[in-house]
């Protein structure tokens, strides 16, 4: 009988131990496997019984958390979305997360293992610590500035620190409120179709997810292309250019609106936005320079992000003469977002070193220390010396005499460049009106502000559409706000 005892004690001891290596096997090497089916609801639930952590703007927070009592406890909140809807996001309980949300989702949540003391121990008991808080570097003076200017018209705006990469505004117009896709219910969902349907695209980050043909804006790169590869050495020198001027290879003949652009000088030139001269420096420069010089200012960089992607603006080096003359000047297929026009102008106000953009200063925990900061930036000499000492003079003229002078700031030297971008089907679209720009404070040793504008208002009529006209006044206000002036 003892026999008997003993074989059946040994059988249910062999059977405990099957019963804890497959609960082991369950907690621990499975445990992804059922985190991730669909049909397991824990992992929603408890994603969402706490609040999430906060995005700051200017050590204010514009997000937040509403407890609803429901099963799915905590719903995201945003204090001037549409302000700030461009860099927050949104984090639906429905469809997800876009944008910084998205980006820092693990430090938001809670699940980030660098936001415990002890994530081993949080791994085992599955503990989640509380949401932290991401830092943007945006200026909170200079998001409302842009804001305000571009007035719901369609558009977009980006400034950046030159000196540093640090984004100061990203603006985009027009815009919606994420908390109204935070929640669960029908008009999450009604509200999701309406942004969704809205032929004015409210949930498109113009910002950085669009590109356009920048137009004369990219006179700056054409300038900086001629001057770095000896095909101008004299401001003041005439171009030896014809008005109109003959494309390549073509009858086609390209005509300016201003005058006396014939066999303008390159100060001319840039000054009253010629696009003959342009075109023809370009063809001179050649496709392989040009196409060197637009890369070093970020054009076909499919790897940048701030920390969210951004959209690769284009310049094509497989073009023949034609195509090269009207790709230099911001034509056929050259596109760019604003962010990278505001990065070109960040090139030419910090003596021709580019700083890769950046969006978060740091994160913390929720009692404010540090888990991650920025760090350092990467940084690349985009052109000479020289080079862009030339360009900042030629941008100065441009505020105080030529095309931008509706930039022009008291207390501050002010560079700018003008462009008026066609696009469409024969052109026959209203003309995208663009200004690119830099600010610098009497009193200060550096620019501090670095700002692109383009606004695409479909509602305006065509001849009143101009870059020193309709986008310079907004670029004005953003680098007044930065500068303090």
């Amino acid at each position: 009988m003892a026999r008997y005892i003993r074989h059946a004690c040994a059988f249910c001891t062999l059977l405990l131990a099957a019963l804890l290596v497959n609960a082991a096997r369950v907690q621990l090497v499975q445990s992804r496997l059922y985190d991730g089916n669909p049909a397991n609801r824990r992992p929603t639930i408890a994603r969402y019984q706490q609040p999430r952590g906060d995005i700051l703007v200017g050590g204010e927070p514009v997000t937040g958390s509403t407890d609803t009592g429901e099963q799915l406890r905590y719903e995201r909140t945003y204090r001037d979305g549409p302000l700030f809807a461009p860099v927050t996001g949104f984090a639906s309980q429905m469809y997800g997360t876009t944008f910084l949300e998205h980006s820092h989702d693990g430090v938001l949540s809670g699940t980030d293992p660098m936001l415990s003391p002890l994530p081993l121990w949080n791994d085992v008991t599955r503990k989640r610590s509380p949401g932290g808080d991401v830092v943007t570097t945006l200026n909170r003076q200079a998001q409302e500035a842009a804001y305000r200017g571009l007035a719901g018209r369609k558009g977009a705006v980006a400034a950046i620190e030159p000196a540093t990469g640090r984004v100061l505004a990203l603006v985009t117009s027009p815009s919606y409120d994420p908390s109204a896709l935070s929640g669960n219910g029908e008009a999450v969902a009604s509200a999701w179709a309406r942004f969704n349907h809205d032929p004015e695209k409210p949930m498109l980050n113009r910002a950085v997810r669009q590109t356009y043909p920048p137009g004369s804006t990219f006179k700056v790169v054409t300038a900086a292309a001629a001057l770095d590869a000896g095909v101008v050495s004299d401001l003041d020198a005439p171009t030896d250019s014809p008005d109109p001027y003959r494309l390549p290879g073509t009858t086609t003949r390209l005509t300016n609106e201003a005058d006396g652009c014939r066999d303008a000088s390159l100060r001319t030139a840039f000054e009253w936005s010629c696009n003959t001269v342009f075109a023809k420096l370009g063809v001179d420069v050649g496709a392989d320079d040009m196409t060197a010089t637009a890369r070093a200012f970020g054009f076909s960089d499919t790897g940048l992000r701030i920390p969210f992607s951004v959209s690769p603006s284009t310049f094509d080096q497989h073009v023949d003469k034609a195509q090269l003359a009207l790709s230099s000047i911001g034509q056929y297929n050259t596109r760019a977002t604003p962010l990278q026009m505001a990065m070109v102008a960040a090139a030419v106000a910090s003596d021709g070193q580019l700083r890769t953009p950046y969006l978060v200063e740091r994160t913390t925990r929720k009692g404010g220390e540090t888990v991650a900061g920025a760090g350092p930036r990467p940084v690349r000499q985009v052109m000479r010396l020289a080079t862009a000492a030339r360009l900042k003079e030629l941008m100065t003229d441009v505020v105080e005499e030529g095309t931008g002078t509706q930039a022009a700031i008291p207390g501050a030297i002010v560079g700018g460049k003008t462009g008026t971008a066609q696009h469409g089907v024969g052109n026959a679209g209203v003309p995208y009106a663009w200004f690119v720009s830099w600010a610098q404070a009497d009193d200060a040793v550096e620019p501090g502000v670095a700002v692109a504008v383009v606004v695409e208002d479909a509602s305006a009529d065509r001849g009143e559409i101009s870059g020193g006209g309709d986008a310079a006044p907004i670029a004005k206000d953003v680098m007044r706000a930065v500068l303090g002036r």
